[in-house]
């Protein structure tokens, strides 16, 4: 390592997290005051005044214009608004998620049916979700089916956010684990046992695969085919939907039915080409509620 990343890491390590870090429990504790609607009502107004005004929006701009080219610049502009204040609700939630309880008057159940199939069966099984909504409320998901889980998460850079959001998970049923080499051979060993996984996978993977997303090809993270092939687990989409406010839906659905042929790679190209047309139609009905500023296609 030279000089200058010597220096930079220091500095990060001592000045500019510890700052952002103060700067997150700031606002954490204060969202944390405020019951949950007054939390969720000031997260998304703040947002939604200062995001569009942002340089991430110039970002999801492109990205909307290129996903939608029927919309209008005035319908692109609402949802880009829409986004932001989607976006500032979701971080005014975050304290009081512990508090809300699936099937309670915050978060409606749809068709748990189709993952309780999975629970008893013997054999290891996958949900996978997307950014949309509140996909904190995700973290409910074990809970909901009374099943240990393994979640897998991209932790944030600064340890003292990465801390923030584990406190804010603490009620999650099952064990949490970072995406990275480590976090790879605990969930191998997992499922090898029967366990059952959650995976968020709309993000980008440098080196994943091209998988077409909104027409264009997309590197995607191969991950959730892989174990799905090597275990022969099922693979059970599950979707949270803001509904109104600090309320959500969370709906799973049947278990992916692709053909396998025998050929590794073409099948988990079709698998993961299934998940993406999956997670784009979700996005479809509800353009707001995903998180636009993602680099998830090549410039």
């Amino acid at each position: 390592m030279d000089k200058n990343s010597q220096l930079y890491k220091t500095r990060q390590k001592y000045i500019s997290h510890p700052l952002q870090g103060f700067g997150a429990y700031l606002v954490y504790w204060l969202f944390a005051l405020m019951p949950v609607d007054m939390a969720s009502n000031f997260g998304g107004w703040l947002l939604r005044t200062i995001g569009p005004k942002v340089g991430q929006s110039k970002k999801a701009r492109n990205n909307l214009v290129r996903a939608f080219p029927e919309k209008s610049e005035t319908e692109i502009d609402a949802i880009i608004t829409g986004m932001w204040e989607n976006l500032g609700r979701s971080a005014g939630e975050i304290p009081h998620i512990h508090k809300m309880k699936p099937g309670g008057e915050r978060i409606e159940i749809v068709g748990a049916e189709h993952a309780l199939v999975t629970k008893d069966d013997g054999k290891p099984g996958l949900f996978f979700t997307g950014h949309i909504g509140n996909w904190e409320v995700s973290m409910c998901i074990a809970s909901v089916l009374d099943m240990h889980m393994m979640s897998v998460y991209r932790a944030p850079d600064n340890p003292w956010v990465d801390n923030l959001f584990m406190r804010a998970r603490k009620t999650f049923k099952g064990e949490l684990v970072r995406k990275g080499p480590d976090g790879a051979r605990k969930l191998t060993r997992f499922m090898k046992d029967g366990g059952h996984a959650c995976m968020l996978v709309d993000q980008k993977m440098a080196d994943g695969i091209a998988v077409p997303f909104f027409g264009r090809d997309a590197m995607t993270a191969p991950a959730l085919a892989q174990f799905a092939i090597k275990y022969d687990a099922p693979i059970i989409p599950v979707r949270v939907e803001r509904i109104k406010g600090a309320n959500f839906r969370m709906t799973f659905y049947p278990a992916l039915d692709v053909a396998k042929t025998g050929n590794r790679h073409d099948d988990i190209l079709a698998i993961m080409t299934e998940v993406n047309a999956t997670l784009e139609s979700w996005i479809r009905e509800r353009p707001e509620q995903w998180l636009w500023v993602h680099r998830r296609w090549p410039n």
